[in-house]
């Protein structure tokens, strides 16, 4: 079995790159989903969390109102920190259960993990190749502010306190460049692909 990180800044077309990779055969776990299910209520990290940030990040049916918890964390670095040591445990405990699963049902299997923030946790260290979504900053800030339905100033305020790309760059094993169109990325996923079958 391979495992494969997929990685990239805000809005750079990774989930795109994810989701053709899955569709070639691999089998990919969306950490963000993952991230989602344990803060929900009944989740691992849902008490932790409450008790951090106290009772005012919760919405009436008291469930984790997560545009209320990522205005709080996306202000301060500190905070940002104290919800990722409480989230990134059970999300990459989950991760190693369903990779694991995978590898007993498919040894010759490739599983890519999806998610935003591998290489600033150092998680990308239990990966055997790293893929690096990118695209240029104009589109990050084009992207973002469409999907997310936020102001430029928001997206250029996450995009800037992210890891620049320059850094990112020295851990890929692969570069897929989104910037142009879905047919050019489309080929440059099956060439990583075919590179990946060849090592897997």
């Amino acid at each position: 079995m391979l495992k494969v990180g997929l990685t990239g800044g805000l809005a750079s077309g990774k989930s795109f790159v994810g989701q053709a990779l899955a569709g070639l055969g691999c089998h990919l776990i969306k950490a963000d989903e993952i991230g989602h299910q344990v803060l929900a209520r009944g989740g691992e990290a849902f008490d932790p969390v409450v008790a951090e940030f106290g009772p005012g990040i919760l919405a009436p049916d008291g469930s984790i109102d997560r545009k209320c918890l990522a205005a709080e964390v996306f202000a301060s670095p500190e905070r940002l920190a104290a919800l990722t040591r409480l989230v990134h445990p059970p999300v990459i405990r989950r991760e190693n259960e369903m990779t694991d699963e995978i590898g007993e049902r498919e040894p010759e299997a490739i599983v890519v993990v999806e998610a935003a923030v591998m290489i600033e946790a150092g998680s990308h260290t239990r990966f055997d190749k790293m893929i690096l979504a990118v695209c240029t900053p104009a589109q990050q800030v084009e992207r973002a502010m469409l999907r997310d339905r936020i102001s430029r100033e928001k997206a250029l305020a996450r995009i800037r306190r992210q890891m620049p790309l320059e850094e990112k760059l020295k851990f890929a094993d692969y570069v897929i460049d989104t910037s142009r169109d879905q047919a050019d990325t489309l080929r440059q996923v099956q060439e990583v692909y075919h590179l990946l079958r060849s090592v897997a």
